[in-house]
């Protein structure tokens, strides 16, 4: 792994600086759980796409770059670094979309990534049941072949962005007579279909960022299956590989968080007030955790362009990140102390900022991407060969 960046890469950095310090939205925009936010969030995602900037590793023909992942590393330190907005179809752009290009057909592919990358079509994912959260191999919903579609019966839950998004992705049971992690198959399934009803669910703050999807005899085209029919358990593998190890999670984004954590450290000494000795420790932790990843995640790119892939140590940085994250925002509210609870626009908030946003976000770490539980398990038999029970 070799960290100094050669005269092209600089390049390319100063390119996206130019292009991001020019277009970045002056005030941030409305949450993407609103319907405002939701398409102010869309046009930027438009934006981004009218400069290249959507995906900056995908072809250039689905709406890309063309870009190497060091490259796509360079990319997000300068997006986090302007304080650009969050992407609205993460689960799109993150998950599906390198999930089509290793699975989907020279035909999928066109059909459905550049619309992907514009946000023209977002996406939720509905792989959640009722009986099956992380353990997806308990999926009930069943997809039966008829003529030239599937016949779709049965509910998802916590449909991250399904609220708004106008396609989700998930698997369904195709043989009713299997069982466990048999018989699945990945289906993309526009939402707008007759016999498919979504309903909102808010959050502890009101706003909408998840939805319960219900299939009532819902028709979806065959051709909307991704992979084989019955190996959707190896396609959503692949796509759980991209969640919990390099994709949706960059490295810049905990690197920001934990440079507004010294930042908000400094305000408060500054400010005169008592700052635990084991509190700054913590700080001081949290920063180096947030490098330790950010170089891990380097050596993780340099093995992948050498031509290896990404295993089950995906679970490591899943565990990883997203207990860290709650690490530095527990140790924000306790610089903060009592004025955490306060609301950004409360009187006597100023500093505040959104730290008991971020928390309240951070404690679904762990639960989201295959619960940290299911992870250490994934550990325990994949990577250190220990025995099943």
């Amino acid at each position: 792994m070799d960290l100094t960046y050669t005269p092209e890469q600089e390049n390319f950095r100063q390119e996206a600086r130019q292009w991001l310090e020019a277009n970045v939205p002056s005030e941030p925009l409305a949450s993407f759980d609103t319907p405002e936010g939701f398409e102010a969030h869309r046009q930027w995602e438009h934006k981004l796409n009218s400069g290249g900037w959507a995906m900056v590793p995908w072809p250039v023909e689905y709406g890309g770059r063309g870009a190497n992942l060091l490259e796509w590393l360079i990319f997000e330190e300068e997006y986090y670094r302007v304080g650009a907005p969050g992407r609205v179809n993460q689960n799109g752009i993150f998950l599906l979309g390198p999930t089509i290009m290793e699975y989907g057909s020279p035909e999928q592919k066109v059909r459905f990534l550049p619309k992907m990358a514009s946000s023209e079509e977002v996406w939720a994912q509905g792989w959640s049941e009722p009986n099956a959260g992380s353990d997806m191999a308990n999926i009930q919903a069943t997809a039966i072949a008829d003529g030239d579609a599937y016949v779709i019966n049965g509910q998802k839950t916590w449909a991250s962005r399904g609220a708004y998004a106008h396609w989700l992705f998930g698997m369904f049971r195709t043989d009713p007579e299997s069982s466990r992690h048999h018989g699945l198959t990945f289906i993309l399934v526009p939402l707008d279909t007759p016999g498919i009803t979504v309903r909102p669910i808010e959050k502890i703050n009101g706003k909408k960022a998840f939805a319960e999807v219900f299939f009532d005899n819902a028709r979806v085209p065959l051709d909307n299956r991704l992979g084989e029919e019955g190996q959707g358990w190896s396609v959503a593998m692949a796509t759980a590989g991209f969640e919990r190890g390099l994709m949706l999670r960059s490295p810049s984004r905990f690197q920001n968080t934990a440079r507004k954590l010294v930042e908000l450290y400094r305000k408060t000494l500054a400010a005169g007030g008592f700052v635990d000795p084991a509190l700054r420790d913590r700080v001081t932790r949290c920063w180096v955790e947030a490098e330790a990843y950010t170089l891990n995640t380097y050596q993780t790119v340099s093995r992948l362009m050498a031509g290896d892939k990404i295993g089950a140590e995906a679970s490591l940085n899943k565990i990883f990140w997203s207990e860290l994250d709650i690490r530095m925002h527990e140790a924000a509210l306790s610089l903060l102390g009592a004025r955490a609870e306060l609301r950004p626009g409360a009187p006597g908030a100023d500093g505040v900022d959104d730290w008991l946003d971020g928390f309240i976000f951070a404690l679904a770490g762990p639960i989201y991407a295959g619960t940290n539980e299911i992870q250490r398990n994934i550990i325990a038999e994949r990577i250190l060969g220990m025995p099943r029970k």
